[in-house]
């Protein structure tokens, strides 16, 4: 990943819903905000794009203040969707429309390697109205890439599409992107999308970033329980706190069985947690927990679903806690109402804070 081309210092924009936004954005890479709605992402591109200046705080680029760009400076490229064709009536009309200024032959060039990348050459021709909703949604991308700006800021270029198309698309802008050394900035609430498009990640909650990284470093590290529901599914067993070790902790779960996990960031003993683990890293057996080990727990497995790759295991915890495990296809699993237990590292899991 390259050095930071973008830095967002202690930025406060109480009207566009952000409150102290530091970030880091990476050169030459994609960085993706993932979030819920009112989190900031959009914000966050509106000061990007120039659209809004900061209440307070700082936007600072290659190191220098964000309004002195630095020469050889080609702008912040806003990805829109085409809306109604208008006057722009072709495939070519609209991806040249953004380069007009150029030279004829420059202009020639942005044009056609904006389409190659798309595979929309060969149809400069064809009306827009003319086009299905994929191509047209890979129009809007050629055309927002076509002047090769220095920065490329997309905010939910996939959404209204169902989940395969998403995906199809997703793949297709990761390989453009990684291919032309691109420096990008997609906002989402998606996760799949956020991990399949980002080299750098930055989940935000209510207007900050909560934490940022590579997406398995917050897949794995998740710093908050809002972070790993985010990033992924999660299982929250609630409980509380009974003892502190340097980092982990002791938390009696409500539904009876006490464990120890690691420390995320709870609070003193007594204070209320959720346990979060995900479900593929929940071993199950189908033993007593006293036959499966130290650290098992005693579990009753209600329903198993087959999802073509894996298992899902619905399991009662103790006295009616809830858990999900994830068994690859093939493995043997318990049979619903027989014996069962479940366990999982220590280090697997974390005690966060309780959140909405």
């Amino acid at each position: 990943m390259g050095a930071p081309l973008l830095r967002l210092d202690s930025v406060s924009k109480p009207s566009l819903g952000l409150h102290g936004v530091s970030l880091a954005i990476p050169m030459g890479a994609t960085t993706v905000l993932l979030g819920a709605a009112g989190s900031g992402r959009t914000g966050v591109l509106r000061l990007l794009a120039g659209l809004a200046s900061p209440d307070t705080g700082r936007l600072l680029l290659d190191g220098a203040p964000f309004d002195r760009p630095p020469p050889g400076w080609r702008g912040a490229g806003l990805w829109q969707p085409l809306g109604t064709p208008g006057r722009l009536r072709t495939v070519e009309q609209v991806v040249t429309a953004p380069v007009l200024g150029l030279p004829p032959r420059e202009r020639a060039a942005h044009v056609a390697r904006a389409l190659t990348a798309f595979g929309l050459d060969g149809q400069e021709a064809q009306r827009v109205d003319r086009l299905g909703e994929l191509p047209q949604r890979r129009l809007a991308l050629a055309r927002a890439i076509a002047p090769l700006p220095s920065l490329l800021l997309l905010d939910e270029p996939f959404a209204g599409l169902d989940q395969a198309l998403r995906e199809r698309l997703a793949l297709e802008l990761r390989a453009v992107l990684r291919e032309a050394g691109m420096t990008a900035v997609l906002a989402t609430r998606e996760r799949e999308e956020a991990l399949l498009l980002a080299a750098h990640l930055a989940v935000l909650e209510d207007g900050q970033v909560a934490q940022e990284g590579t997406p398995q470093q917050l897949y794995d590290e998740p710093a908050s329980a809002a972070v790993a529901a985010l990033t992924g599914e999660c299982n929250r067993l609630p409980g509380t706190v009974l003892a502190l070790e340097e980092a982990e902790c002791q938390v009696r779960l409500d539904c009876g069985p006490e464990l120890w996990t690691r420390r995320g960031d709870v609070a003193g003993p007594g204070s209320r947690c959720v346990v979060a683990v995900r479900p593929e890293r929940v071993a199950v057996a189908a033993m007593r927990a006293e036959e499966m080990g130290e650290g098992a727990l005693p579990a009753a497995l209600r329903d198993i679903i087959f999802r073509g790759d894996h298992w899902r295991l619905e399991l009662e915890l103790g006295r009616g806690g809830s858990l999900i495990a994830k068994r690859p296809a093939g493995s043997r699993v318990p049979r619903p109402g027989g014996p069962a237990a479940v366990a999982w590292d220590p280090y697997a899991g974390f005690a966060f804070r309780v959140f909405r």
